[in-house]
């Protein structure tokens, strides 16, 4: 499973993308191209125009029909599974049984018992499994962690994060917003999963989850308000969803000696759309007039934003498989917010604060 880096004359590891929609061709692919010591080898998509911007956008690329293939053929050290979350589970299964490294796109599974099955293979078999939670690199995160960490804002009490978004036309083409909670679809496994490893990430285990899921548009669950009551005493309200023509701010910290609000979006996922690749000298970079701010009673104090830096998930992993590094993202993080979000679910039908299963 380890093989030398570029850096020192050696070959590098070569990685195996298993499904190129918009999260695999647009969060994953230009980070595993722009990290010394990993290679993108093979692509698997059956569909016709995916396969040819994977060979445009990777020359040399190898594009497989499908996974079969992949393992027929792959010399692959590490598979990256970016399939519809319903797949997770057994391709992931399928590949460590192979004996390959595996990082799976967030959610690891569709619930927490999937993901921890998922897990103790891996744990079993001594193989590197890994979760793409990429959004502990925005931007805002790191500029809120680095705040926490210096005690501007004292204690935190509460802590408000959101995704809200406007589509109010339901668009049943994509899985995500036609297929159920059950069979991978819906915004709690989406956006809840990246706003609640948010939270866990910066203040720890939860002891009680309330929760709204409800679906407005007539398909998958596309509006969620989740309260996390965590064991530290700060509480964190989580809003998401596609039905809000005018988001509230993307985060508010309140703490007992100031809060801090940012009103924006971590711009890294414009700067893909818009072309950037994740190597340019100013990825990751937010101008001053996106820049939160520190509130203490008088004017508010601008903070400058920490980088952006999703491109260290794919660093991390490559320096994991080659020397033994901690790897990028527990999976048992990936349980626990799996967790809280079945906690949510459960929450959501009875209308009471309900207790995380324990890890």
């Amino acid at each position: 499973m380890t093989a030398p880096s570029r850096a020192g004359g050696r070959e590098p590891l070569s990685v195996a993308l298993v499904g190129c929609g918009l999260s695999g061709c647009l969060f994953h692919a230009p980070f595993i191209a722009a990290v010394p010591g990993l290679d993108l080898r093979s692509v698997v998509t059956a569909d016709p125009a995916r396969s040819s911007q994977a060979r445009h956008d990777h020359p040399g690329v190898r594009v497989l029909r499908d996974v079969g293939q992949l393992w027929a053929e792959s010399e692959a050290h590490d598979v990256v599974v970016v399939a519809p979350t319903g797949h997770h589970a057994a391709l992931a299964r399928s590949a460590l049984e192979r004996d390959l490294a595996v990082v799976v796109d967030k959610p690891l599974a569709r619930t927490a018992a999937e993901g921890r099955s998922i897990v103790e293979l891996a744990a079993a078999r001594g193989l590197a499994l890994t979760v793409f939670h990429n959004r502990r690199w925005d931007s805002d995160h790191l500029t809120v962690r680095a705040l926490v960490a210096a005690g501007t804002l004292g204690t935190v009490v509460r802590y408000e994060s959101r995704m809200e978004r406007w589509q109010p036309v339901l668009d049943r083409a994509r899985w995500r917003e036609r297929l159920s909670s059950e069979e991978g679809g819906g915004v709690l496994l989406d956006l809840g999963s990246h706003l609640v490893d948010q939270a866990l990430t910066l203040f720890g285990p939860v002891a009680g989850v309330y929760g709204e899921i409800a679906s407005r548009r007539g398909g998958s669950d596309d509006d969620c308000f989740l309260a996390l009551a965590h064991r530290s005493g700060v509480r964190s309200h989580l809003s998401f969803g596609l039905v809000c023509a005018r988001p509230g701010p993307r985060l508010r910290v309140i703490g007992e000696r100031g809060s801090f609000v940012l009103e924006g979006v971590d711009g890294q996922e414009a700067a893909l759309r818009g072309g950037a690749l994740p190597d340019a000298a100013a990825f990751g970079l937010e101008p001053p007039e996106r820049w939160g701010t520190v509130w203490t009673g008088g004017p508010g104090a601008p903070v400058t934003s920490e980088r952006g830096r999703w491109i260290e998930f794919y660093s991390g992993l490559e320096r994991s498989l080659r020397d033994g590094a901690p790897l990028p993202v527990d999976p048992r993080d990936a349980i626990a917010g799996l967790a809280v979000l079945d906690a949510a679910r459960r929450s959501s039908s009875t209308g009471e604060v309900t207790v995380p299963s324990a890890g």
